[in-house]
């Protein structure tokens, strides 16, 4: 099942992508649950399948523009440094534990609305990433039972503005510009995406492929991050995990490389979707 958040005329909603549109849950159940967050929480991912079980698309392509997966995400933990070629090619030391910086909701936009390029700024870097969406509660969660937490998987792009990301040793200010947050266009639940360490995510701009790796390869992998972020912080259904980066950022090449007005920047991940923005001036 792949679930989405969406906008039609004035109206913002969520539902089931099928095939030719949306089955729009969020007419049915969005007194009670206003948004995808609040119907994982309150229904779960069983209930939000039998609901669209056999439907017709309510509103076809074309008729509608999408939003952020979770528009509202009460937390967006980002894991820095995941990847050991990303890793070495910033020149930071190897952890024990996962490097963890928080974006916030104001900074995401949906599949196919612009990626937005500071005026402050002429250094915003491409990241492509896989995000883990929370679909219970959990506090000091087991290893072993982290991946029972997962409601699904989505792209994202950690659009990063560099000089910012720098000025001191906190990463917050250059991941949290408004409009740098591809997230979408949807999320696959997990009791359909069973293998996600066998993924492929591939990052292009302009069709260049610039990153490409397999989950597999992160270094603190997705129980492991479970696990520790809630250790300190009890996780939520909606709450969204950025799992990281692989090798190959504009900023780690020589010369340096970063997007500029009318780059096209893509974010694939086999098994789950394709994530595209268009670069525009802020």
């Amino acid at each position: 099942m792949k679930l989405a958040s969406f906008k039609a005329g004035k109206t913002e909603s969520y539902g089931v992508v099928v095939e030719g549109g949306i089955v729009d849950l969020g007419k049915k159940f969005g007194k009670k649950f206003p948004t995808l967050r609040a119907a994982l929480a309150g229904m779960g991912l069983a209930k939000l399948k039998a609901a669209a079980k056999g439907k017709k698309p309510d509103v076809k392509n074309g008729k509608f523009s999408w939003l952020p997966v979770i528009p509202d995400a009460t937390r967006i933990w980002c894991v820095g440094v995941n990847y050991r070629e990303h890793r070495a090619e910033t020149g930071r030391p190897d952890t024990a534990h996962p490097t963890i910086f928080m974006r916030y909701a104001y900074t995401q936009m949906g599949h196919e609305q612009p990626m937005l390029k500071p005026k402050e700024s002429e250094r915003l870097d491409w990241e492509g990433e896989l995000a883990v969406i929370i679909g219970k509660k959990g506090r000091r969660i087991a290893r072993e039972d982290a991946m029972k937490y997962v409601a699904g998987y989505a792209c994202y792009n950690d659009g990063s503005v560099r000089d910012y990301q720098r000025h001191t040793s906190q990463f917050g200010p250059g991941k949290n510009f408004v409009g740098t947050g591809g997230f979408g266009p949807w999320m696959v639940t997990s009791d359909e995406q069973k293998d996600i360490v066998r993924q492929t995510l591939t990052t292009r701009v302009n069709g260049e492929v610039k990153q490409q790796a397999t989950i597999d390869m992160l270094i603190h992998d997705i129980p492991q991050i479970i696990a520790y972020i809630s250790i300190f912080c009890p996780l939520e259904p909606g709450d969204v995990i950025v799992t990281g980066t692989p090798g190959g950022v504009g900023a780690a090449r020589t010369p340096p490389e970063f997007m500029k007005a009318g780059d096209v920047v893509e974010v694939e991940i086999t098994g789950v979707g394709l994530l595209r923005h268009t670069i525009k001036e802020a």
